[in-house]
């Protein structure tokens, strides 16, 4: 089979680790959070926060995005998160 055609094996969401990058204060990076912390409860996916407000990198990056939502790093979405498209990702 073709290299492109080839299909990678999924991941087990236990094995993913979602990423929110966001500050405080913000009412759409809350609302993310809330998502995230349901759909990781229910995936068995991990996840992390992370404040643009305490990385110069990550505000030069993502600034005018935030929320920015990481999929293994990986950016999955970015001000609102759809639960069902961040489940597929994960892979459940």
């Amino acid at each position: 089979m073709a290299p492109l055609l080839r299909r990678t094996p999924r991941k087990n969401p236990a094995d993913r680790t979602v990423t929110l990058i966001g500050k405080p204060g913000c009412h759409l990076c809350d609302d993310a959070q809330k998502i995230i912390e349901a759909v990781c409860a229910d995936t068995g996916a991990a996840w992390e926060k992370r404040d643009i407000t305490e990385d110069e990198e990550l505000y030069r990056k993502y600034w005018e995005q935030i929320p920015v939502i990481l999929v293994d790093g990986a950016q999955h979405d970015f001000w609102r998160v759809d639960p069902q498209r961040l489940r597929k990702a994960l892979g459940a």
